[in-house]
């Protein structure tokens, strides 16, 4: 008896050292955070500081350019040719799916291996599943303007720029904060995994007023790169794919004098959610488990903000995959910056070893704890995105390749074009880079659900072949 005792003290002694987890999502937040060093204007200093106290990706990229597909890939460490969502689906279903691939999802994973999983905000693409944690505090609401769109009117798209009319705590970000801040200065018998999702600077880009304040000269702003012919040397399935007609086009608002506009309107959402991010933060800083918690901060994709012509997600360019992604916690130096390629899939596996917890063999993503210890190690596995279907883009440290369904291509060349403006698809000198990039576009294929354009890119492979056959005659 007093030996089976012993283990149980032992088993709760393991139990008890095991580090928390703050697992924080911010929803379209871009590479513009002050940290990631590729913008000048942004004041974000709770992600800057955040970024501080652990290590930062530098090439940190998402598996799908979309919101819900995205989450799914996170959630079960998959990428979408496998999980099969590439469009919009329930929470149920990508919980249902992480069953039938034997991977669970992240909050089940956590709560099956010992943990007391709490979770609020936008997590899966609308919350959590039913069941998958024993705390939740829901999602809550777009906070769009009560007066209906204020400055954009074109396309089904919440786009709309403006600010908040009325008090900041009617913000779902400022609820979700305080829900989160609530529970972390709590002790538990457990350790526990806190999942918060924050909304902004997902659009519409509408806050209230001092955030819009803290740029008192919005004309003064750094406009991202953009070239008007930047398009002329795509293929016609990429311009088809990659633009979403729903959404703004930079030279319509450069006419309509709206490009900055814009730009201060994200500034100001990045600025807020920045605000409630360090409010959690300081939650756990202050209270009983600041020297226990591990802390991963990430984006489910990136976002045009006048490059390429558009202002939209829902591309296989760099500017819709690049996102931030951060970890900070025990173990785990400080002021620490890695330029290797990783992937969104990689957090799951990589929480699971820094945890101590088992790994699993059906997860596609690698942790990452190698580079957290040594930055600068080599790491020679590319980011995989695919976008409605059979589209990829592979991203190396130097180059981007993007393949389509009807064989066409790009390739950009990082190094010396980090914009994507000069398409080397069609330079025999990068044959064999293209061969060599060719070989990790995913040749297995699974559709649970489908983007938008994904049935009538059959239209652009019919027009295609039509051209070829009459220049060919």
């Amino acid at each position: 008896m007093a030996w089976a005792f012993s283990l149980t003290c032992l088993s709760a002694l393991a139990v008890a050292q095991q580090p928390n987890v703050l697992f924080i999502a911010v929803d379209d937040l871009n590479d513009m955070p002050r940290f990631m060093g590729s913008y000048p204007d942004a004041i974000t200093p709770n992600l800057d500081r955040l970024a501080a106290k652990g290590i930062s990706f530098e090439r940190a990229h998402a598996q799908v350019p979309l919101c819900g597909p995205s989450r799914a890939s996170v959630m079960t460490s998959t990428i979408a040719t496998t999980h099969g969502f590439h469009g919009h689906m329930s929470d149920q279903k990508v919980q249902q799916r992480g069953k039938e691939m034997g991977t669970s999802t992240i909050p089940e994973y956590f709560k099956d291996n010992g943990y007391h999983v709490m979770a609020v905000g936008k997590i899966f693409h609308k919350h959590v599943p039913n069941g998958a944690v024993s705390e939740s505090g829901g999602r809550g609401g777009w906070n769009t303007h009560p007066k209906g769109k204020q400055n954009y009117t074109g396309g089904r798209t919440f786009t709309d720029w403006a600010q908040w009319p009325g008090a900041e705590n009617e913000m779902t970000d400022y609820q979700s904060a305080d829900w989160a801040a609530s529970r972390l200065k709590k002790t538990y018998d457990q350790p526990f995994m806190m999942m918060v999702g924050f909304l902004r600077p997902h659009v519409p880009w509408i806050v209230p007023k001092r955030w819009f304040d803290l740029y008192p000269n919005p004309e003064q702003l750094t406009l991202p790169p953009y070239k008007a012919d930047d398009l002329d040397d795509v293929p016609a399935m990429s311009a088809f794919l990659n633009l979403d007609d729903e959404m703004p086009r930079t030279s319509k608002l450069i006419e309509k004098k709206q490009w900055q506009d814009v730009i201060h309107a994200y500034l100001a959402s990045t600025s807020f959610v920045d605000h409630y991010v360090g409010k959690v933060i300081d939650a756990v800083e202050a209270g009983p488990n600041a020297d226990n918690t591990i802390i991963v901060l990430w984006s489910d994709h990136g976002y045009h903000l006048g490059e390429k012509n558009t202002f939209q997600k829902q591309s296989l360019w760099e500017r819709s995959s690049h996102v931030p992604l951060l970890f900070a916690g025990p173990n785990i130096k400080p002021q620490q910056v890695s330029g290797r390629v990783v992937s969104l899939i990689d957090i799951l596996p990589t929480l699971a070893e820094l945890c101590g917890l088992p790994t699993n063999q059906n997860w596609q993503g690698r942790s990452i704890k190698p580079l957290i210890e040594n930055p600068t190690k080599t790491w020679d596995y590319p980011a995989i995105t695919t976008w409605e279907g059979k589209n990829t883009a592979v991203q190396t440290e130097q180059y981007r390749y993007i393949h389509y369904i009807d064989g066409s291509e790009e390739l950009y060349d990082h190094e010396n074009d980090y914009n994507e403006w000069h398409n080397l698809a069609k330079d025999p000198k990068y044959r064999a880079i293209k061969k060599k990039l060719k070989a990790h576009v995913p040749t297995s294929y699974v559709e649970k659900s489908v983007g938008k354009k994904q049935r009538g890119m059959a239209g652009v492979i019919r027009k295609k072949k039509t051209t070829n056959k009459k220049t060919n005659s």
